[in-house]
């Protein structure tokens, strides 16, 4: 067997074997297949698409790749929950210590934001202390002791993943549903879940720009899970405008631990116990998705929700006084209102262009080396289908630079779009793929 053959059979159409994947693999991330010869076969994969077998087939070798988490001792069911990425998407801060208050074990690692979506690890280090980089065994000792740990990914986790991404990024054949489902679900595999809950976003802020790509990729990926035995849910969100209304780490924080305290953004909170319901479900603790959005609201209400945050934030290292206080949160130099100049309905807030102005903040990563500002960013105070009256606050730009407020400032006038006719607001969900 070699790499050139493989090329050929891929370039020609045909399927690959399970070995094939496996000597393709296991060649490229030892190095022993060079980067020009990955691309060819890569390129062949994102012209030709993949059957659902070789689709798992490379998964499951990718996940295999690296370390594998062992959650079995905590003798529970471990559901993982995982978004596509968008802008404002603060739903793991507010959902995991919620489901966490219900029972239902969370070991959650997380990713750094790169380009205009941020990263949940990057927004955690915004609570001053709170330490993202444990080790294995404290992070699962965490999970045993207070059912709910949230790090970075600091294992060896499906590192074939790591080095082909690069190399897709590198090539312009990112956009491809059986190497992005492969991506994810390899992570997820090799990170311990039994069953997984997926936020497949759609639209404007989205990798999936319509709803046809997104359901592609989310029936690609339940097949990927069903063939590896780990049961999937897809939830298709919406993801046009942001989420919620804070764009930015400690922004983001916020609204979550006031959503977390009752105050909740009604998309945010419709996103949140929608895949909520399912991760309580996936976990045997209640099949009926609407007592589970109940009992939610309830932890909610009775402040338990928020009290299993704050205990994973002190044990973690965090100072738990900002959440108590989230005045303590250090705010940027210059916070700036966008004033509406017209009156009428709001038509669009572009979530990708929102995310970019944020990003050129400081609030994301151009470049993995970039270092955060974690307290720039943009608070909408309108969405989408909302009447505004000249004169109206519209947002507010947080900036540590006078130029870069001046940049985001006009941008973002362009970006809130208003005209005299309402249009209808888009559903938050758009469907459950299973």
């Amino acid at each position: 067997m070699n790499i050139l053959e493989i090329i050929e059979k891929k370039r020609d159409k045909k399927e690959l074997t399970k070995e094939e994947i496996e000597f393709f693999i296991n060649g490229y991330t030892k190095g022993e297949i060079a980067d020009y010869q990955a691309s060819a076969l890569i390129m062949a994969i994102f012209l030709n698409g993949m059957t659902k077998q070789e689709t798992t087939n490379l998964t499951l070798v990718m996940a295999n790749s690296g370390e594998i988490l062992d959650l079995s001792k905590l003798n529970k069911t471990i559901v993982d929950k995982h978004s596509t990425g968008g802008v404002g998407d603060k739903v793991s801060i507010c959902l995991l210590p919620l489901v966490a208050s219900l029972g239902v074990p969370v070991a959650k690692m997380s990713g750094r934001g790169l380009g205009f979506t941020g990263g949940t690890v990057d927004k955690m280090q915004s609570i001053p202390g709170y330490k993202t980089e444990i080790d294995m065994n404290s992070f699962v000792k965490n999970v045993e002791n207070i059912g709910i740990s949230m790090i970075s990914q600091t294992m060896n986790l499906a590192p074939a993943d790591k080095k082909l991404y690069a190399l897709r990024d590198s090539i312009s054949c990112v956009e491809s549903i059986p190497l992005i489902a492969s991506s994810i679900m390899s992570k997820k595999i090799a990170s311990g879940a039994e069953k997984i809950v997926l936020d497949v976003t759609v639209g404007k802020g989205a990798f999936m720009k319509n709803l046809q790509d997104a359901e592609k990729l989310a029936n690609e990926m339940i097949e990927i899970g069903k063939l590896a035995n780990r049961e999937t849910v897809c939830v298709l969100t919406n993801m046009d405008e942001p989420l919620g209304y804070a764009v930015g780490n400690n922004l983001e924080v916020i609204e979550a631990i006031e959503f977390l305290k009752g105050k909740m953004p009604e998309d945010l909170k419709e996103v949140v116990l929608e895949l909520g319901a399912y991760m309580v479900k996936l976990a045997g603790l209640g099949d009926n998705l609407e007592k589970n959005k109940i009992k939610m609201l309830e932890n909610i209400n009775n402040g338990k929700a928020f009290n299993k945050f704050a205990e994973m934030v002190k044990n973690q290292g965090g100072d738990i006084s900002y959440l108590e206080n989230t005045n303590k949160f250090e705010k940027a130099k210059y916070i700036e209102p966008i004033k509406a100049e017209k009156s009428g309905y709001i038509q669009e807030i572009n979530a990708e262009e929102v995310g970019k102005i944020a990003c050129n903040l400081g609030a994301g990563r151009i470049r993995k080396e970039d270092k955060i500002d974690y307290t720039v960013g943009i608070r909408l105070c309108k969405k989408v289908s909302e009447k505004v009256s000249q004169g109206d606050d519209l947002a507010y730009i947080y900036a540590n630079d006078i130029e870069k407020l001046e940049i985001a400032k006009q941008k973002l006038k362009d970006v809130i779009k208003i005209d005299k006719e309402k249009i209808e607001q888009k559903p938050t969900i758009f469907g459950i793929c299973k």
